[in-house]
């Protein structure tokens, strides 16, 4: 049986370099990956971090229902693709989704069973100097990124775990011991049906 886990995080809050980190540390585990209309970045590579595509494409993708969630974030584009979703979880992988929180509240919805991790970051100034260390964005885009963490960590309560990425490998380890626990609870409930007891 598979797990979903979805990650959400406010801009610059690092969920990216722990998803890598991570998922160099743990083979049973997969990236969904998003489709976006976003420009990629330096260090990215098409068809590993994302799917890097154009508005018009995305758009036709839309309309042909393909997206199981999609939402505008920053003024781009981010969808996850419902057959490769699907796919990843017939084959019994564990499935990780990098998702904002309006996806992850589409996910939590259709997927119940699904487990839910926010990552914060230290404190709003600590997001600041990654965002300005990034050096990808003009002062009024952090601004605007900085407003958006604002209203989005006011969602973390939605989530059932929330993290806090100040140092990498202490980070990496609850994203880690959260998803070992995850997997122990599911091989509980896979012994005890073949009892009858669930």
């Amino acid at each position: 049986m598979s797990n979903i886990f979805v990650i959400s995080a406010p801009s610059g809050a690092g969920k990216s370099t722990l998803i890598k980190e991570l998922l160099a540390r743990d083979s049973a585990l997969v990236k969904s990956l998003s489709i976006t209309t976003r420009p990629i970045r330096e260090g990215e590579v098409d068809g590993f971090d994302y799917i890097f595509t154009t508005e018009a494409d995305f758009r036709n993708r839309l309309a042909s229902g393909e997206f199981i969630e999609y939402a505008n974030v920053h003024g781009n584009w981010y969808g996850t693709s419902r057959a490769s979703l699907s796919q990843q979880i017939s084959k019994d992988c564990d499935v990780l989704l990098e998702i904002d929180v309006q996806g992850a509240a589409i996910i939590r919805e259709l997927f119940p069973e699904s487990v839910s991790i926010f990552v914060l970051p230290p404190d709003r100034e600590t997001l600041r100097m990654r965002l300005e260390n990034r050096q990808t964005d003009s002062r009024d885009v952090i601004e605007r990124r900085l407003k958006a963490a604002s209203d989005e960590i006011t969602r973390a309560v939605e989530y059932q775990y929330a993290i806090i990425n100040d140092k990498l490998y202490r980070c990496v380890g609850d994203l880690q011991a959260i998803i070992q626990a995850a997997r122990m609870k599911g091989m509980k409930n896979s012994i005890l049906e073949t009892f009858g007891k669930i």
